[in-house]
């Protein structure tokens, strides 16, 4: 018996052999993956690499830390990832979380607590804790099977007559996972591809000529 055509697997396949693997999320343990999800909220990589960096200079990149600085100081050594008073507040409260996860030392023990409906429960209560940011942490952090979404997964895959664009973050995280294996390795690399494609050719303003995915994409065609 022939499977169906899989679209969903098909722009996966396209976006590796053109692109290759993308070692993401960059983070030399999961609590700096937990802080990085944080800081990137409405900035740029770069700006969040600079602001880690600052922290790990300052030996300061841990949860005690960081609830040991003042808002202020906190404030200034994230500043390059900008709204950074907002952010400070931000990684205390997530700090703070995992204090009274008892994970305060090895954030990714936090894995084997609860479901992961329960830990994704958990998560969105901490203040400035979103959608986006809590999947990141399970996905990335500790190793769970869930779907990122984010704009850019909106922006490519509305081009590609997937999904319309304006549904909500759980309709289109559930379209990817029952379109999908249930696979860490695969929701990782996906959603790290689609974040590059996002970036360097599915702009606002798309470059079609350069996308590996030109010939199964509807508006490139047009």
């Amino acid at each position: 018996m022939t499977r169906p055509h899989n679209t969903w697997i098909e722009v996966y396949q396209r976006l590796y052999q053109a692109y290759g693997p993308q070692h993401w999320w960059p983070g030399d343990t999961p609590f700096e993956v937990m802080v990085g999800a944080v800081l990137t909220q409405n900035t740029a990589w770069g700006n969040v690499e600079r602001a880690i960096a600052n922290l790990k200079a300052s030996g300061r990149l841990s949860c005690r830390g960081i609830l040991t600085l003042s808002d202020a100081a906190l404030a200034e050594l994230i500043r390059p990832a900008g709204y950074f008073n907002v952010k400070a507040r931000r990684l205390k409260a997530l700090c703070t979380f995992l204090d009274t996860e008892g994970a305060a030392e090895q954030p990714d023990a936090m894995r084997d607590t609860a479901t992961l409906p329960e830990l994704r429960r958990r998560l969105l209560a901490v203040h400035g804790v979103g959608e986006e940011t809590a999947d990141s942490i399970l996905l990335y952090a500790l190793g769970l099977p869930v779907f990122v979404v984010d704009a850019y997964t909106r922006r490519i895959f509305s081009r590609l007559k997937l999904i319309a664009g304006d549904e909500s973050y759980a309709r289109i995280q559930q379209s990817f996972e029952a379109a999908l294996p249930r696979e860490v390795a695969l929701y990782n690399e996906y959603h790290a591809l689609i974040v590059h494609l996002g970036k360097t050719v599915c702009r606002p303003r798309p470059r079609c000529a350069e996308c590996p995915l030109r010939v199964v994409c509807p508006e490139a065609q047009t």
